[in-house]
């Protein structure tokens, strides 16, 4: 499973397939803003009115559900909607991951796993800051390449403390 909003085997269309399935919209509802509700609604009844028409149909109408409640958790989220996404292969392992923890219960290898890739991406990035460090003065594109890793770093760790603080 993959959290990937806009791919066949995200948690939108997931949902949208078992609302389908369990002909309740309850499934996929939540994924959607209050002022996009009504849309998804007679989207969903139409959809099940076509289903029985033939096998094709119902592709066609799943499919076209699918986009529908992909298209209408993106704008409420303030994102635009380009097509859905094929599934993905192998999935991300951090979802991988964070989807094993659930099942679980337990979060101890994700924490892990997170912990660990952020103190190594902030050790990199300082790295590369420090090895550029002490420029000559009368070089500038290494003055400039220093500053441009600097730079890169602060914002990396601005964004991170941003994002944590969004979430």
């Amino acid at each position: 499973m993959t959290l990937h909003c806009d791919r066949m085997d995200g948690l939108v269309v997931k949902s949208a397939e078992e609302a389908l399935e369990m002909e309740n919209i309850k499934y996929v509802l939540p994924f959607i803003k209050e002022k996009y509700e009504d849309e998804l609604k007679d989207a969903f009844e139409r959809t099940l009115q076509v289903r029985g028409l033939s096998g094709d149909a119902a592709e066609l109408a799943d499919y076209w559900f699918f986009e529908t409640a992909v298209r209408l958790h993106l704008k409420g989220r303030g994102r635009h909607y380009t097509g859905l996404k094929p599934s993905e292969i192998s999935g991300e392992p951090v979802i991988m991951m964070a989807d094993q923890a659930v099942k679980s219960e337990n979060l101890n290898d994700l924490m892990d796993f997170i912990l660990s890739s952020v103190k190594e991406d902030v050790w990199s990035r300082f790295d590369e800051v420090l090895s550029k460090k002490n420029y000559d003065l009368n070089n500038v594109d290494d003055a400039r390449d220093y500053v441009d890793s600097l730079f890169n770093f602060f914002d990396y760790l601005q964004n991170l403390i941003r994002f944590m603080e969004e979430g």
